[in-house]
């Protein structure tokens, strides 16, 4: 084990002479980010967004783009959505059918030859047919050349395409309040086989519906959404400074608020529990009802509410045991949480560091996002040929600029040249998966890089606060900024080099729950069981690397050593200071876990009781939603991470003074030739932790050994 440090009376507090450290990673972590900006500036200029906002017809042209002779033609309409049903739909995602951009779906049943034979109906039916029809063509003229489809469907627009209007009439699947029609060919067809296509048509897209949902939910109350996060801002800014000045009064306030939230919770679920008792379906099992795509029917079903007021009250249960059994300990963690609201007092622009923390996640985030969207849209447009008879040059490539002079069209005449995906065969094509993983990797390295920077930058600051025998004339006169800049001037590597570590093992994570969903079906045990301990493996991985690299950059931030150096005296520090890490540090992180705890449940009671509609006060207020849990769990989850910024910055002191106070205890010994830095309040916790130890030791002890001692 490495040896604790001896007394140096030259050490004031973090070193200002150090030297750049891990510069070999540095300069990688440069080049990587250099390759990055070439990747997103490549995907820039072959991507196209276009391709997933507007639908495309069979020319590869989009529908209803702005500046186009389709403007104002924004859905796409299939000549014959029969051909839909074809199973090469799941395959290519394209109906087998020429498809046109119109302004409007179809409202009526028709037929070409009715529409023939009355000027009215064939000015509406050309309205679906493609240039160069004319009422001087004949009907199998048009047809042969799929100048215009056989007969119209009443349809209605989904996901910006036309399908038919399916409805049910005294348990009969209609279309168009008719459950017969004619196909066009003057067979009469049941409207029930275009149910059957439907579902198989729309396969594909069916996903998407909810999603589409979601972000219509999205647009009508993102508004809403913002205030609720600027609410749980509040909060959190709010709580942060009381704690500065009431910081014993705040924990026990939100120990207690915590309590009853969660006990209202627990209260709230009994009352929609019993007043589901009796309600038609209720009684319905979960296991019965499956996968349901609208998630307020879970609300109708008893069994939802009892399995929340259960996982509820064992919350409650752990959090009140949990209190009882550290009693003792909560009064010596209030103590270290005092000090640690002296030290913000000092450094109290560390508050809005997590602003600037959450701008560069932001910026990181919001690149991430673009480049991934360019990528996955830089694929060219794929024509296929279409025929109704047999032809062996069916669903191979084509080019529909010379289609009507190429060989595939004399030996398949009736074949047509559609668009069919996205894709492309060119070296850049082929290594677009690659491509994507790596705008992935960058994207956790990068967000990896920023959480690390803050959390040295605090670190440092904080460093300075308890190294100064004099506070606050031995500080520097602003210890934020004056940290920063030694961070990213010295320290750069090792940020990335700790970062780098921790996003290897979270691309493994992410490779290793891709390879479990592709594995779901399968029916080997021993590779699913393989995969689920290499999943929960590289899990504690993960958390163990957290925690290494957080006390890790502390001790950089205090002696300017590099990554590998750091991490072994943090990780040996707190080996030699086993017991009071789970004592002082572990205790304290639970307080304040139970503060962010307090502010999710304080605005997600709020969120509920707005957007369910469940107070009278703001019905009419209240967007009209799809799904109400959409902007609640988006509120919920804003409101932790806000909060969670807030107080990481709580907690940073906490570790930093924790392992000061560590080091100082083992430098130093209170005497005049070697005083402690600590303060008199520090000195207290550690008479209280040292006595309480001692006396738990004693307890453990046998009566004839107490007594010898």
């Amino acid at each position: 084990m490495c040896e604790p440090r001896k007394y140096d009376p030259t050490f004031k507090g973090p070193t200002q002479h150090r030297g750049c450290t891990d510069i070999v990673c540095c300069i990688f972590f440069i080049l990587a980010i250099l390759a990055y900006f070439a990747v997103g500036i490549l995907a820039w200029s072959q991507g196209d967004p276009r391709k997933v906002i507007y639908p495309t017809d069979s020319r590869g042209q989009f529908c209803g783009q702005a500046g186009t002779p389709l403007e104002k033609k924004p859905l796409l309409f299939y000549f014959n959505i029969m051909k839909c049903a074809s199973p090469m739909v799941l395959l290519e995602f394209q109906c087998p059918t020429t498809q046109m951009c119109v302004e409007k779906c179809p409202d009526r049943f028709m037929t070409l030859v009715k529409a023939y034979t009355n000027s009215k109906d064939f000015n509406y039916y050309k309205t679906f047919c493609k240039d160069g029809m004319s009422s001087s063509m004949s009907i199998p003229d048009i047809l042969r050349q799929g100048l215009c489809p056989a007969m119209l469907t009443p349809s209605k627009p989904f996901t910006r395409r036309c399908f038919p209007a399916l409805g049910k009439q005294d348990g009969v699947i209609t279309v168009g309040n008719t459950s017969h029609f004619d196909d066009g060919s003057g067979n009469m067809r049941d409207a029930k086989d275009l149910a059957s296509l439907c579902r198989n048509a729309t396969v594909v897209i069916e996903a998407r519906q909810v999603v589409m949902k979601i972000f219509e939910d999205y647009t009508q109350s993102w508004y809403w959404i913002l205030i609720g996060l600027v609410i749980a801002m509040l909060l959190s800014l709010l709580f942060i400074v009381l704690l500065r000045f009431l910081a014993g009064i705040m924990v026990w306030i939100m120990v207690a608020l915590v309590i009853i939230v969660i006990g209202y919770g627990i209260f709230h679920c009994y009352m929609e529990y019993a007043a589901l008792k009796g309600e038609p379906g209720a009684d319905v099992t979960l296991q019965d009802l499956g996968f349901q795509a609208d998630f307020t029917v879970y609300l109708q079903i008893r069994q939802t509410w009892l399995a929340f007021m259960i996982i509820l009250a064992i919350v409650e249960v752990i959090i009140i045991l949990l209190l009882i059994f550290l009693r003792k300990r909560l009064l010596i963690a209030i103590a270290l949480i005092k000090e640690a609201s002296r030290a913000i007092g000092y450094v109290m622009c560390s508050l809005f560091y997590p602003l600037f923390t959450f701008l560069l996640l932001a910026v990181v985030i919001a690149y991430w996002a673009v480049t991934a969207v360019f990528l996955s849209t830089s694929n060219e447009p794929v024509y296929k040929v279409f025929n109704d008879s047999d032809c062996e040059h069916s669903r191979k490539t084509c080019d529909p600029a010379n289609f009507s002079t190429s060989l595939m069209k004399g030996q398949c005449p009736d074949s047509e040249c559609l668009f069919a995906f996205y894709g492309g065969e060119t070296v850049y094509h082929k290594y677009l998966i690659g491509l994507q993983f790596y705008n992935v990797f960058l994207f956790l390295w990068c967000a990896n890089f920023v959480t690390a920077l803050g959390q040295m930058t605090l670190a440092g600051a904080f460093a300075s606060y308890y190294w100064a025998f004099v506070k606050p004339d031995d500080m520097p006169s602003f210890p934020i900024f004056s940290s920063l800049g030694r961070s990213l001037r010295y320290h750069t590597g090792t940020l990335a080099f700790g970062s780098l570590i921790l996003s290897t093992i979270q691309i493994i994570r992410v490779l290793l729950e891709y390879l479990d969903h592709k594995l779901k079906g399968a029916q080997n045990k021993c590779a699913r069981f393989v995969l689920c301990c290499l999943k929960c493996c590289f899990w504690c991985l993960e958390k163990f690397v957290k925690f290494l690299n957080r006390n890790a950059y502390i001790m950089t931030a205090i002696y300017g050593k590099n990554f590998c150096t750091s991490a072994r005296d943090a990780f040996f520090l707190l080996m030699r200071n086993m017991i009071r890490v789970a004592v002082l540090d572990k205790v304290t992180d639970f307080l304040l876990f139970l503060g962010k705890l307090l502010i999710v449940g304080l605005v997600g009671v709020f969120a509920f009781f707005f957007f369910s509609g469940r107070v009278k006060a703001f019905e009419d207020t209240a967007p009209n939603l799809h799904y109400y849990w959409v902007p609640i769990l988006t509120v919920v989850i804003g409101s932790y991470l806000i909060a969670h910024g807030f107080f990481s910055v709580y907690s940073m002191c906490v570790d930093t003074l924790f392992l000061c106070f560590c080091e100082d205890l083992e430098r130093n010994d209170g005497s005049a030739a070697r005083p402690y830095y600590m303060s008199p309040t520090l000195r207290q916790i550690l008479w209280k932790e040292e006595t309480l130890t001692r006396r738990d030791e004693d307890v453990r002890l046998r009566p004839e050994d107490a007594a010898a001692v």
